[in-house]
């Protein structure tokens, strides 16, 4: 067995994947992956994840272009996730931003906050995903 088979998978076979710009140390993403998805992004040089919704591996930027290349893949002391460093190209994030973490919460009082976004979009999403 390799290294990647007796990684601790959850019952579905995925692992937490912490996606995190090599160069300055932000974190980009989070998603999940699979022995198999690790394997391609080793085997490539380019992240894979393995999409829960669409029940298929993808590669990060097959549509956008906006590639991870994978820098190193870290795992942690419990074996149960991993971190990945990449170089990032365009935004790692759907909705137009380099990181999904764009937004902030910010108390309003004891018992409520509110989201305000801490970026901006590098790339309009509308003219890079098209509706099928």
């Amino acid at each position: 067995m390799s290294v990647l088979d007796n990684l601790k998978y959850a019952e579905t076979g995925l692992i937490p994947a912490i996606i995190q710009d090599a160069g300055s140390g932000e974190v980009l993403m989070f998603a999940f992956t699979n022995a198999e998805a690790l394997r391609r992004s080793l085997l490539t040089g380019r992240m894979h994840f393995y999409s829960r919704s669409r029940k298929k591996l993808w590669m990060k930027g097959e549509e956008s272009g906006h590639f991870q290349d994978v820098v190193e893949i870290r795992v942690d002391c419990d074996e149960d996730a991993v971190l990945v460093r990449v170089k990032q190209s365009g935004g790692a994030c759907h909705t137009g931003f380099r990181s999904c973490f764009f937004r902030k919460l910010e108390p309003l009082d004891a018992d409520n906050g509110r989201l305000v976004e801490n970026g901006h979009r590098v790339f309009d999403p509308d003219s890079v995903y098209k509706k099928k």
